[in-house]
């Protein structure tokens, strides 16, 4: 226990320290040690989480309950937290059980490592190191999320995630992975991303559009090119004109206002 509480008391600085590295609002020590419930809810996981290794079930569990009333944060006291996690806000945010959290995260509002099982056992995520979550983002099961990793906002996660990866959407989809010897570079250029998303982020919807548009294109030729063959082989194929688009526009238009 008084190693524990040794421990504690080495990485209070640690946690105060990297709230300035990531937060531009914050402005002294006062005022990160008095008015940041991220800050709080990590000092007090830290304590629950020492009652809770050392077989003091209850009074981790109703320690954890009263910080979850004054932050508005729960991280169940079996979790277990790296050293400067910063949870940004930190409204609504959940941790659970089995949750494991490397060094260096950042979590903003409404996030939830969560399960999907009611089995005992590890149920929960894993996160490795440098890893940021974006606000409302859900990430659920017992997979792991690589170093270096974003998790986009509102993104629901369900499988392992490559490190150094970027997954936004639902369910979460990886749009882009730095290899290892990138990360270092992205990171540097990048900066902190706020919400865990760069400004110049693609979007994966308009990604796949563009990707069909191609592939019709490239279907279109190839039906032009086959129309011409069977031509000069004496083929004659019927000429169907493909409706423009604004009077598919019209006719779908037109069919909702009879249906209403």
């Amino acid at each position: 226990m008084m190693r524990c509480l040794r421990g504690f008391w080495s990485r209070m600085r640690e946690d105060v320290t990297c709230v300035f590295e990531r937060d531009p609002a914050a402005r002294n020590w006062v005022e990160v040690v008095t008015s940041y419930p991220g800050v709080h809810a990590v000092w007090f996981h830290r304590l629950s989480h020492c009652l809770w290794r050392h077989g003091f079930y209850w009074p981790a569990r109703f320690l954890s309950h009263l910080v979850r009333w004054l932050t508005g944060i729960e991280i169940h006291p079996g979790a277990r937290l790296g050293r400067r996690i910063f949870i940004d806000h930190g409204l609504g945010v959940v941790i659970g059980e089995t949750a494991t959290i490397g060094d260096d995260c950042t979590l903003y509002h409404g996030v939830t490592l969560g399960g999907t099982s009611w089995k005992k056992g590890k149920r929960h995520p894993t996160l490795g190191n440098g890893v940021v979550v974006g606000a409302g983002a859900k990430i659920l099961g017992p997979i792991r999320v690589g170093d270096n990793a974003r998790i986009g906002s509102n993104s629901v996660v369900l499988k392992d995630v490559p490190a150094g990866a970027t997954v936004v959407g639902i369910p979460g989809h990886v749009i882009n992975k730095a290899g290892a010897a990138q990360k270092a570079a992205i990171a540097k250029q990048l900066g902190f991303d706020a919400y865990g998303l760069a400004p110049d982020m693609p979007d994966p919807v308009a990604y796949a559009i563009n990707h069909m548009l191609k592939h019709i294109e490239a279907l279109d030729r190839q039906v032009e090119a086959l129309r011409q063959a069977l031509g000069k082989a004496g083929v004659a194929l019927p000429e169907v004109p493909l409706p423009p688009l604004d009077a598919c526009e019209l006719r779908d238009s037109d069919e909702e206002e009879d249906g209403g």
